[in-house]
C-alpha cells in the first residue's frame, strides 16, 4: 500500500490524535459541482457516501466559484439539474424570476444556490459532507485505489478509506496521485481526427476568472475599491462594445449579462473582461495559489474599471456572498484542467456524426448537454483559433469516466475522457452536474453490486439513471411528462431507431420526431446498427405495423401473445413501443464501445 509519508511521520512521534480515520463505501473528492450531485445519486442508492471539500461551501462552479448563470440545458429538465432549477424556482418565485440577465435562462446568487444543495444533501442520511480539507495524497494497493488522504489548515489529516472513490475536482486534482494517465492541453489533429483541432498538440488550456459578484447599494453610494496594484484600464478598454459574437452592447448591457436576483451581477464577462490566463495545472498546491493571487488582482481590476472609469460607483463588490477577506469568490472558476485517458475517449467527431463513428459512444451515454463548444483564450495570443464549431445536443459516454487500467476510481466533473475541443461544450454546469449524477449512480452500483467498477452493466446505470429521472440521450421533443418518454430513450440508445441532430444558437437540439414515419430502410438500418447480423432492406415504403412485426420477429423479436397486426402505417413513438414489446433491445448487455457483447 502506498503510506502516505506525513501519516507516518506523525504516527512515529505520537500526534496520532490530529489523524482521524473514516471508511466508507463512497468518497468523493471535491464538493464541486459535479461531486455535490454525484455524493447525493450516490446517498440516495442506499450506500455510505463523503464528500470532502476544501472550501466552506458545496456546487463548485454554480455556488464556491460563483458562476450563478446556468449556460444550457435549459430544454433538458434532466435529473438532478432539473430538481436543483426547480428548487431555484421555488425560491424565487418561478421561471420568469430567474430570466434577470440575459446570458442564460436560469440566474441565481450563488449563496442561493449552496442553500439549495445543502437542503438537497441534508436529507440523505447516507451523506456526510466535511469541509476546510483538501487532498494530499491517494491510498493504493496495486493498480486499485483504496481511498485518499487529506489536510487542512491546522494541519489536521483525514485519512479514509474506500470501497470506491471519485475524483470530482475541477482540475483532476487525484489523476496524476492516483496513477491514471490523462491529457493536458489542445490535442492534435492526427489523434483526435477533429478538423478544428490544431494541427500540432500543445500544453494551452482556457483562460480562467475569478469571480465576483456585485451589488446595486443605491445610486448616491460610492463602493469604489481601492486601487488594485498594476492597474491598467487599457486591459479592459473595449469591455463595452461588443460580446464575443460580434453582437454591438453598451455597458449597461455587457453588466446584465450576468445580471442576477435582488440587484446583483456576475463579473465573469469573457472579452476585454476577467478572464485571464494562468496555466497552473502541474503546479504544486503552494505554487499554484501564488500564482492565482493573479487572478484575484485582475478581476479586481475590472471591477475598479467598472466603478472608476464606466462610472458604476454604486455596484460594490456583494457583503452578503462570499466571507472572504476580498468579498470575491471561494475559489476560482477553471475551465479546464487534467483529462483522464479513459476507456472510452469522446471527442467532436462523436457529437457531431455519431451514428458513423468506429465506436458508438452514444449507445452508452449517462450524461446529456446541448450548449455549444465555448472556449476562452483571448487572453493568450499563442492559443489557436478554435472557433465555434457547430454541433447537435449530445450525450457523454459512460467510458469517459473510468480510467483505462486504474480500478476502484471514477472521474467526474471536468477531467473526464474527452478531447480538449469537445471539452469546450462537456465542461458547462448542467452537464457536469448530470455527468456527478451518473458518476454516484456507477459508484453506487459498484458497490452494492460488488464488482469493480469497469464491470458495471452499463445498461444497468443507464436505468438507474432512468428512474432518477434523468436522460441518456438529449431528445429535445421527447419530455419526461410523455408517457412514453423512458421507452423512446431506451430504444433510440440501441440505435434502432435514429434521432437528427441540429445545430441551433446556443442551445442545440436533438429530434426524435415521435409522430413520423420511416421507411423500410431506414427501420432496417437501424436494426442492422443494433445487430449486424440483421439485413438491410433497400425499400421505401413506410412501414406498417404488420411489417414491424415480421421484421422484429426475423431479427430474434418475441410477442407474447399473438396479435393481430395491421397494415396500418406506424408512427416512430409506436414502433418504439413494439420494439420494446417483442425485441427488448436495451435489456441486451453492450461493451463500452456500443457493441452487444
Amino acid at each position: 500500500m502506498k503510506i502516505n509519508i506525513l501519516i507516518f511521520f506523525l504516527s512515529l512521534i505520537g500526534f496520532s490524535q490530529n489523524i482521524t480515520k473514516k471508511n466508507i463505501d463512497v468518497l468523493i473528492i471535491g464538493g464541486s459541482t459535479s461531486g455535490t450531485s454525484a455524493g447525493i445519486a450516490a446517498a440516495r442508492l442506499g450506500v455510505k457516501t463523503l464528500i470532502v471539500e476544501e472550501t466552506p461551501w458545496i456546487g463548485g462552479m454554480f455556488t464556491a466559484q460563483g458562476v450563478g448563470a446556468c449556460d444550457g440545458n435549459n430544454n433538458l429538465p434532466s435529473g438532478i439539474w432539473n430538481e436543483f432549477r426547480e428548487a431555484l424556482r421555488s425560491h424565487y418565485g418561478g421561471a420568469e424570476a430567474l430570466e434577470t440577465g440575459w446570458v442564460s435562462n436560469t440566474l441565481f446568487e450563488p449563496s442561493v444556490g449552496n442553500k439549495i444543495f445543502n437542503q438537497m444533501a441534508s436529507k440523505e442520511e447516507n451523506l456526510e459532507i466535511i469541509n476546510g480539507f483538501y487532498i494530499t495524497d491517494i491510498i493504493k494497493v496495486g493498480n486499485l485505489v483504496k481511498g485518499a488522504v487529506f489536510k487542512n489548515d491546522k494541519n489536521e489529516i483525514l485519512q479514509v478509506n474506500a470501497k470506491v472513490t471519485i475524483d470530482a475536482t475541477d482540475i483532476g486534482e487525484s489523476l496524476k496521485m492516483a496513477g491514471a494517465q490523462y491529457r493536458l492541453g489542445m490535442d492534435s489533429r492526427s489523434e483526435t481526427k477533429e478538423l478544428n483541432a490544431p494541427m500540432y498538440a500543445n500544453d494551452i488550456v482556457q483562460d480562467l476568472t475569478w469571480v465576483a459578484i456585485l451589488k446595486d447599494y443605491g445610486v448616491n453610494s460610492d463602493k469604489t475599491i481601492a486601487k488594485p496594484s498594476n492597474y491598467n484600464a487599457a486591459n479592459f478598454k473595449g469591455s463595452c462594445v461588443e460580446t464575443v459574437d460580434n453582437i454591438k452592447i453598451d455597458c449597461d448591457k455587457m453588466l446584465t449579462y450576468g445580471k442576477l436576483p435582488n440587484n446583483k451581477y456576475m463579473i465573469n464577462w469573457p472579452k476585454k473582461g476577467n478572464d485571464i490566463y494562468l496555466n497552473v495545472i502541474e503546479m504544486s498546491r503552494e505554487e499554484r495559489n501564488a500564482a492565482l493571487l493573479k487572478a484575484k488582482n485582475y478581476t479586481l481590476q475590472f471591477v475598479y474599471y467598472i466603478q472608476k472609469e464606466l462610472g458604476y460607483k454604486h455596484l460594490g463588490l456583494a457583503d452578503d456572498e462570499f466571507k472572504t477577506a476580498d468579498l470575491l469568490a471561494y475559489a476560482p472558476y477553471h475551465r479546464e484542467g487534467r483529462r483522464l485517458k479513459g476507456i472510452s475517449f469522446f471527442t467532436y467527431n462523436d457529437v457531431a456524426d455519431p451514428y458513423n463513428q468506429k465506436e458508438s459512444l452514444y449507445k452508452t451515454g449517462i450524461s446529456v448537454g446541448d450548449y455549444p463548444v465555448d472556449h476562452h483564450h483571448k487572453q493568450n495570443s499563442n492559443a489557436p483559433d478554435l472557433g465555434f464549431p457547430p454541433v447537435p445536443s449530445y450525450t457523454i459516454p459512460l467510458g469517459a469516466l473510468i480510467p483505462e487500467k486504474i480500478n476502484g476510481f471514477i472521474v467526474s466533473d471536468k477531467a473526464i475522457s474527452v478531447s480538449n475541443l469537445i471539452n469546450g461544450a462537456t465542461r458547462l454546469q448542467p452537464v457536469v452536474l448530470l455527468t456527478g449524477q451518473a458518476a454516484g449512480t456507477l459508484a453506487a452500483l459498484s458497490v452494492k453490486d460488488s464488482k469493480e467498477v469497469r464491470e458495471v452493466s452499463i445498461r444497468k446505470v443507464q436505468q438507474s439513471l432512468l428512474d432518477q429521472k434523468a436522460y441518456i440521450l438529449p431528445l429535445f421533443d421527447v419530455k419526461p411528462t410523455d408517457p412514453y418518454f423512458e421507452t423512446v430513450q431506451k430504444i433510440a440508445v440501441t440505435g434502432i431507431l435514429r434521432t437528427e441532430g441540429e445545430s441551433y444558437k446556443w442551445a442545440n437540439r436533438t429530434w426524435f420526431y415521435p409522430d413520423a414515419t420511416i421507411t423500410i430502410q431506414e427501420f432496417t438500418e437501424g436494426l442492422n446498427q443494433f445487430d449486424k447480423k440483421n439485413q438491410i432492406i433497400r425499400k421505401q415504403n413506410l412501414v406498417t405495423e404488420k411489417q414491424a412485426a415480421k421484421l422484429l420477429i426475423k431479427a430474434g423479436g418475441k410477442f407474447a401473445t399473438k396479435t393481430k397486426s395491421s397494415k396500418k402505417v406506424v408512427t416512430k413513438k409506436e414502433l418504439a413501443i413494439l420494439i420494446e414489446k417483442s425485441l427488448n433491445p436495451f435489456a441486451m448487455e453492450i461493451d463500452f464501445s456500443g457493441n452487444l457483447k
